[in-house]
């Protein structure tokens, strides 16, 4: 069975640590951690709340120690791992099995006769998790104590052991006031006693901060305990909330998730296989309000849990995924109208800050990725009026691109090609920066730059026409015919493939005097993958040959070929390491999509195209189980590395899957 480990992963204190779980709140908030209860990230937790959806991300409850007392003996169903190196308790060895259920979390432990069930959910739409103990089989009463470890600190960082936590009781269980001005959440049992007793817990020590060069042991708190006693087929639910108006029924919430799922699968086909339903249940984890003070919330796209916000490029990549393949075309429109809505100097955020602020607009593509997914929105739900309702917003865009936006985004008078950049500024998807070091400075103009300005070009074309402005049809198809013609300086003749950037700081110097960038990269296939392509078919086949002879991998596309003199190998270590390595090779899932459009484009093969997308059917039973890492090390065994579960990973996946399934139904 899919997404279900048993005794030889769980008891193995390696492997039960590397495999992963997540829920989530639709509001940004979380739950996440291992499969042996055990925390190796910062970001794990049992409430990690977003204050201001989808950002102000506060861990308030690291962990629910259970331990168990049956026929006379105690029984740990918990580990920690200390400073020291130290695991104790090892409550994985009675770990029996871990599995799924629609993807949510099951635990089953095992002792003596009995069989303990262990499962956890978040309300939707709130910051609260309900965890429930259950007693499956048993021949007598087990009792159990149950210890919150707790904290109030901001999902980036640590807790130190400084606070000093107003910790008041209440019926079932306490209230914490972290500090004057904290936000108040509270944890309550609906069977047995609380029993009152402070205490740190230190020196937790989190595995995956130790590899990634970070600070890696943290202080937690117990505000007291419960104590309660459970027979066969009784459970005990205990519930852990930032918000007065929680849910305290988990059978309530339970049902709640059930029926929005149902809904949410509703357009998937009859004899879609198991690995692709749990995709689309992994797509909907990344679809969240933002909320800006107004009364109404708009949608928007959490880019990859455990630590991202929303981000405009991943958003706009990620939304036909995420939503026009599963026919939720009114959350598509709402998360175009959001960010419609932010639009600045014709240019869409990159991102929003963590902690609230002005948004940030350093990026030369996610604005143009935002015209694509709105071109895609209204071919598959047939909806021309959300496009007619945002052409002046796309008019607008256009002309901040003419005429030159934030730095240095602008069309080349020359040729009608889009050019970028700006010292020390890092505006495409390859943006990694170290303090001052931009990793991969890609100023100039790019081959994905402009192959989506060509097809933002052509999109706004066939917009005109619908809206009647036949003059700015006309415009436009001129400056796209002059965009497809100087397209051409970007053809490689020698290697038959596409120079990465041009006119830019970096390559050999060619005859007009200028610097092209010939490294090797993936960034080439989006001029075959778009809807509309510069180039010709020949061209088109060549580049899809030689991205899948030099940079095609089982989790994706290397985001530099291996015989380039900065390839690097793995992603790991500190944050230069790591930083350093993340567009130098490193495997990033998403391009698949771009891959497998390109290559049934050129090949017309469903099946061949198919098959590229079969090992990430088996690695969702790796790492995070049921979801697509961000990123994969360049050599085998491709360990997945990076956020645990990324939007535009899945998204790609399910999207290109679903399009070629849908072939022969059409």
């Amino acid at each position: 069975m899919f997404f279900e480990l048993g005794r030889a992963a769980c008891g193995n204190f390696e492997q039960a640590i590397s495999h992963e779980w997540l829920v989530t709140n639709g509001i940004g908030g979380f739950a996440c951690g291992t499969v042996a209860e055990t925390n190796t990230r910062r970001y794990h937790g049992l409430l990690m709340a977003a204050l201001s959806p989808p950002t102000g991300r506060v861990l308030l409850v690291s962990k629910l120690d259970v331990a168990a007392c049956y026929l006379k003996r105690r029984y740990d169903l918990f580990s920690n791992v200390f400073a020291d190196g130290t695991i104790a308790p090892k409550g994985f060895t009675l770990l029996e099995s871990f599995r799924l259920d629609q993807g949510l979390p099951v635990w089953r432990y095992a002792i003596a006769d009995a069989l303990i069930e262990k499962r956890v959910v978040m309300q939707p739409g709130s910051n609260t998790t309900l965890a429930t103990i259950e007693i499956l089989r048993a021949s007598a009463g087990i009792s159990f104590d149950l210890t919150p470890l707790c904290a109030y600190r901001d999902y980036h960082g640590l807790e130190q052991g400084e606070l000093a936590p107003a910790i008041h009781q209440i019926q079932g269980g306490f209230e914490v006031i972290a500090f004057p001005g904290a936000k108040v959440y509270r944890v309550v049992c609906d069977r047995g006693e609380y029993i009152p007793g402070f205490f740190w817990y230190r020196y937790f020590k989190y595995r995956q901060e130790t590899q990634r060069g970070l600070d890696d042991t943290e202080d937690l708190f117990r505000p007291g305990m419960f104590h309660l006693t459970l027979a066969e087929g009784e459970k005990a639910t205990v519930l852990l909330t930032g918000d007065v108006s929680a849910a305290e029924d988990y059978d309530r919430v339970a049902r709640q998730i059930q029926s929005k799922r149902q809904h949410w699968l509703q357009a998937l086909p009859d004899d879609v296989p198991e690995w692709i339903e749990q995709l689309a249940l992994a797509a909907e984890q990344f679809i969240v309000d933002r909320r800006s003070g107004r009364d109404s919330a708009g949608k928007t796209v959490i880019a990859g849990y455990p630590w991202f916000t929303d981000w405009g490029r991943d958003t706009m990549i990620a939304l036909p995924g995420l939503t026009l393949a599963l026919g939720h075309f009114a959350i598509a429109a709402d998360i175009l109208r959001t960010f419609a809505g932010y639009v600045s100097a014709g240019m869409i955020p990159n991102r929003f800050p963590d902690q609230g602020g002005d948004p940030e607009y350093n990026t030369v593509d996610a604005t143009l990725w935002f015209i694509h997914a709105l071109d895609r929105y209204t071919h598959e739900s047939g909806d021309a009026a959300l496009a007619a309702e945002l052409f002046p917003v796309l008019v607008d865009i256009i002309a901040w691109h003419r005429r030159g936006s934030r730095y240095g985004i602008r069309v080349d008078s020359e040729d009608g090609l889009l050019t970028a950049g700006e010292t020390g500024m890092q505006l495409t998807w390859m943006d990694a920066k170290v303090d001052d070091w931009v990793v991969t400075p890609r100023s100039g103009k790019c081959v994905e730059i402009n192959a989506l300005w060509y097809n933002a070009l052509s999109v706004m074309e066939g917009l005109a026409a619908q809206v009647g402005r036949e003059d700015l049809a006309e415009d436009y198809r001129h400056s796209a015919q002059r965009v497809k013609s100087s397209f051409r300086r970007f053809w490689n003749a020698d290697r038959q493939c596409l120079y990465d950037v041009i006119h830019g700081e970096q390559g050999e110097l060619h005859g007009d005097g200028r610097l092209y960038d010939g490294r090797l990269r993936p960034n080439q296939l989006l001029a075959v993958s778009l809807p509309h392509s510069p180039l010709s078919e020949a061209q088109q086949r060549a580049v899809v040959d030689l991205c899948a002879r030099e940079l095609l991998t089982s989790y994706g596309l290397r985001s530099l070929a291996d015989s380039d003199p900065g390839y690097v190998l793995q992603y790991q270590g500190d944050r230069k390491m790591r930083d350093g390595a993340y567009h130098q090779g490193t495997v990033w899932a998403w391009l698949i999509g771009p891959f497998v459009d390109a290559h049934y484009r050129v090949y017309r093969d469903r099946e061949k195209a198919l098959s590229f997308l079969e090992p990430f059917r088996q690695h969702l039973n790796e790492g995070c189980l049921g979801q697509i890492a961000e990123i994969f090390d360049a050599i085998p065994p491709f360990l997945p590395r990076g956020c645990f579960a990324q939007a535009w990973s899945v998204a790609e996946v399910l999207r290109v899957w679903l399009t070629l399934a849908r072939q022969d139904r059409t």
